[in-house]
């Protein structure tokens, strides 16, 4: 069978392939994307777009509660959990028709099948069809895993949680990450009581310890209960069909509705051809690439999760673009900077921080280091007498105390830090926030207040 030519053959369609495809095909290359499932990939089916969507769900049955302790004449909320699905599967559902229309526009060759790699150059489709090309992009992300103890299956994972048709009485999420902070918070504020198992001593590795020990606290105030130092052996079928955790050190748990893991994610690589290829993984099966998002094996490339490089997918997609602009559009060392990429995380507060946390901070500039903080209540919370708080933090070296890292728990932390972070990519001082006049009253002018 005479093989199908391209200039560029995409495996995978989520936000790094598409974003891959697009900017490819808008410099003129002739491009193929493979994607067996919905477009979109996990951020738009199982990720970043319904887990929003039921966190403003969550969001605004808290503020519906709220506002009963300002005088308005509310009910308790309770969320038709039915009826908002529709509305979130409905707002997906224009994505799915808005990425059709756009690879349509744009000329991209769309195969609704999975690809396999049989050299650098050549990927055979699940038809037996075979198409070359000058590169070969892999942008496959990733998938939740279970660990690997007895019940495990008894366990729901990230996937299974937005097929839920209503909050569970009572649910354990085994995790202390991005997801397991994310999933407890919405959980409990639509109706759940909560328990999180985790492993280690804190919640958010990688991000400041100041601001997840108060964000742990804001997590209790709403009714979540944390175990921290709780290695998960086993689960067991309850008698009355739910389900019981067992630790290593032979204390069970009370009976659960519902047990869901956050406890990593693997990559998608499986019977893909690329150790046939000559493509290295490394030893958790995460593709290999240089900053240039090269493999060992010249023309083939990798974005996303896929690499296990900084798992958002804005990084997917700007590595994505400027891949394809170094490819396709004449700029021979466009790559992503992959230093002080802000990011956020959706719990109740939402986290936000970009650069350096005080900890890196000493580890590499040692004295040079200052910090300032805020911790305050928000104007709602404070006027509802809510204990919610917030804590800003700034991480700040040198004479001229340049901002190396800013971070955000609070209400409009998710929103705020974007600008805050363009300005710390171009290296501003305290100076400069300093002479920035506040917008008052927000919790954003603490930000250029901290003194």
């Amino acid at each position: 069978m005479k093989p199908q030519a391209f200039d560029l053959i995409v495996i995978g369609g989520g936000s790094g392939g598409l974003a891959g495809a697009f900017r490819a095909a808008s410099y003129g290359a002739k491009v193929a994307l493979l994607e067996p499932k919905e477009l979109g990939g996990t951020c738009v089916n199982v990720g970043c777009v319904p887990k929003k969507a039921m966190w403003l769900a969550a969001e605004l049955s808290q503020k519906i509660a709220l506002a009963s302790s300002l005088g308005f004449d509310t009910s308790p909320p309770t969320l038709d959990w039915k009826e908002f699905i529709v509305h979130r599967q409905r707002y997906i559902a224009g994505i799915h028709a808005s990425y059709m229309k756009r690879l349509d526009e744009s000329g991209v060759v769309l195969m609704p099948c999975r690809g396999r790699l049989l050299d650098a150059n050549t990927v055979v489709n699940a038809d037996g069809v075979p198409l070359t090309a000058r590169h070969l992009l892999i942008a496959t992300g990733g998938h939740p895993v279970r660990p690997d103890i007895p019940g495990a299956e008894l366990g729901k994972v990230s996937d299974d949680f937005f097929n839920l048709c209503a909050a569970p009485a009572r649910v354990a999420i085994i995790g202390g990450g991005y997801v397991a902070v994310e999933l407890a918070g919405v959980l409990q504020a639509l109706g759940s009581q909560v328990e999180m198992f985790v492993r280690g001593p804190r919640v958010l590795d990688g991000f400041d310890t100041q601001i997840t020990d108060e964000l742990v606290a804001d997590m209790r105030q709403h009714g979540v209960r944390l175990h921290f130092g709780h290695a998960v052996a086993a689960l067991e079928r309850a008698p009355d069909d739910g389900v019981v955790l067992l630790a290593e050190d032979g204390t069970r748990t009370g009976r659960f509705d519902t047990v869901i893991f956050a406890t990593g994610r693997r990559a998608s690589t499986q019977d893909m051809g690329l150790e046939a290829a000559g493509v290295a993984l490394d030893p958790k099966g995460f593709v290999q690439v240089d900053a240039r998002q090269d493999t060992c094996v010249a023309g083939v490339h990798a974005v996303g999760d896929v690499t296990g490089q900084a798992a958002l997918t804005p990084v997917a997609i700007a590595a994505a673009r400027r891949l394809m602009d170094r490819l396709f559009g004449g700029q021979a060392d466009a790559r992503l900077d992959y230093t002080q990429i802000p990011t956020v995380v959706f719990s109740h507060p939402p986290v936000g921080q970009v650069g350096l946390t005080e900890a890196e901070a000493r580890e590499r500039h040692g004295d040079d280091v200052h910090v300032l903080t805020a911790r305050f209540r928000p104007m709602l919370h404070a006027l509802a007498d809510s204990p919610q708080r917030s804590l800003f933090k700034l991480v700040l070296v040198g004479a001229d105390k340049r901002v190396v890292g800013l971070h955000l728990l609070g209400e409009g932390a998710d929103e705020m830090l974007q600008g805050f972070a363009v300005a710390l990519k171009k290296g501003i001082t305290l100076a400069d926030l300093h002479d920035t006049v506040a917008i008052h009253p927000t919790s954003a002018e603490e930000v250029v207040l901290m003194r």
